[in-house]
């Protein structure tokens, strides 16, 4: 539906469900039928005025199922390893090890197919050579940003850490002051930049000294780590936005 709306013009925007089911609950409205759910969703979009956004191009979408489809391959490998590691049973073990074989056979074929789309756009190879210009940036995490996160370089940098999910959210109330945390946002691209900014640490990049001061001052280890992701997120952003080299860039 939504690519054909898109296909004839007409604005606009995917809506996570849980957020109009909210909507519907803040209403007091508890029943669910295919009228209530039209009525509800209609309301949504007059009172909430969620913001219309292009849909991916075919060329993006296509990379993008790639992308997915190699996590979902990462992801059976871990299952089906932790299956093999936990089997008693012999023939279930070589069955398990063959299956195991069979999808790690797929991953450089799907490598390689993401490798020839990144290639048939200047483009991306341009916006691909300087992510991976930066610190902890690899093949798999600007290749996820490039298809999960278009609008990277787009906005500005409080918008990009709220929509990968990294800004800190305030839990205050009167004299209280909450533990700020984070929620929301897209997973897959909150995990790659996880794994880069471990990386990132670990390399002894200009980001450690950023992460190694915080730590200093008191800030647990996993909230340090959060700061570094945002930080790093927010340099790629202006990256990708002023087409700059890292090296102009301060971390």
């Amino acid at each position: 539906m939504a690519a054909a709306l898109a296909a004839v013009g007409l604005p606009l925007c995917i809506v996570n469900p849980r957020q109009i089911r909210d909507f519907t609950r803040a209403m007091g409205r508890l029943a669910k039928t295919d009228a209530l759910d039209a009525e509800v969703i209609a309301l949504f979009a007059e009172r909430i005025r969620p913001p219309a956004r292009p849909l991916l191009e075919p060329e993006r979408r296509h990379f993008a199922a790639l992308m997915s489809r190699r996590r979902q391959i990462i992801g059976m490998i871990c299952m089906e390893t932790n299956r093999r590691d936990q089997a008693a049973d012999k023939q279930l073990t070589r069955r398990l090890v063959r299956h195991i074989g069979f999808l790690e056979k797929e991953l450089p074929e799907l490598d390689s197919d993401i490798g020839q789309a990144i290639k048939a756009s200047p483009v991306w190879c341009e916006t691909e050579a300087r992510l991976k210009s930066v610190p902890g940036i690899g093949d798999v995490t600007a290749r996820t940003l490039l298809t999960q996160l278009p609008e990277l370089g787009t906005i500005r940098r409080h918008q990009i850490a709220a929509l990968v999910g990294i800004a800190p959210i305030n839990r205050d109330s009167g004299l209280m002051r909450g533990r700020r945390s984070i929620a929301g946002g897209r997973t897959s691209v909150r995990g790659v930049l996880y794994m880069a900014a471990l990386t990132a640490i670990r390399r002894g990049s200009p980001f450690r000294p950023f992460y190694e001061q915080l730590t200093q001052r008191g800030r647990p280890k996993k909230v340090a780590l959060v700061a570094v992701m945002r930080n790093l997120l927010v340099t790629l952003n202006a990256i990708v936005r002023g087409r700059t080299p890292w090296q102009s860039i301060p971390a």
